[in-house]
């Protein structure tokens, strides 16, 4: 099999396989959370050429983008083949002409060009090497363009650490994850070996990430702003 195992963490081949809908999987909550207020931040730039979303599960993000900028160039990288395949059907079936999916495991990724926005939504959390793929998703990012991203906290390892210690009584049937995967899922953040800081990032890329709240006055934060903090990084 070929690997999909990011440094450290699950195997994205044998979490996607038999997926019977991956675009209602609850690995990335960009569908949920973050379609409207990505959406004014892309707005807030008069224009979108190019755009990269690494990690992109089932798609939500780059659908919802290529739909918008039917013009723009747009790219979700994913590390499974099984989800790769659903979301490459979708857009045939979808006709959706401007976007395109491809393969990556952060945190190596080099895909041989810049795009204006690069994203990586609920993704780093699964990263060791959390550093490194900041550096590489910023090498990404043409000048003038931006780094978005969320990423786990102090905070969110302290609600995390909570949760594994008696997940059955955290996560009922309406929870987004099982509580019987819950530790195993999460290991990076509860051990706190990839939990990020301004600091942290700022240390990484050199340059002070900046809240995209302060962008998107007119959406509400959603509910784990806190301990999931959504950002981005000018170039």
């Amino acid at each position: 099999m070929t690997d999909t195992t990011f440094d450290g963490t699950i195997d994205w081949n044998d979490y996607w396989d038999g997926s019977a809908e991956v675009s209602e999987d609850d690995a990335n909550g960009g569908a949920t959370l973050l379609l409207d207020p990505f959406a004014e931040f892309l707005a807030q730039t008069g224009g979108l050429e190019s755009y990269a979303d690494v990690g992109c599960g089932g798609g939500a993000v780059v659908f919802d983008v290529a739909d918008r900028y039917p013009d723009a160039t747009v790219v979700g990288y994913e590390a499974a083949e099984p989800v790769l395949a659903a979301d490459r059907e979708r857009a045939r079936e979808e006709g959706v002409e401007n976007v395109a999916f491809e393969r990556a495991v952060l945190p190596a990724f080099d895909p041989e060009r810049q795009f204006e926005v690069v994203s990586a939504f609920y993704t780093l959390c699964y990263v060791a090497d959390v550093e490194r793929a900041l550096r590489n998703l910023y090498e990404a990012v043409a000048p003038g363009g931006s780094l978005v991203f969320t990423y786990h906290n102090r905070f969110a390892r302290s609600i995390f650490e909570s949760i594994a210690e008696a997940p059955g009584e955290h996560l009922d049937e309406s929870a987004a994850w099982r509580p019987e995967t819950f530790a195993d899922r999460f290991e990076l953040v509860i051990e706190g070996e990839n939990l990020l800081s301004y600091d942290r990032i700022h240390d990484a890329l050199g340059t002070w990430p900046r809240s995209v709240w302060s962008v998107t006055e007119e959406n509400e934060r959603y509910p784990a702003w806190r301990q999931n903090p959504f950002v981005y990084v000018p170039k």
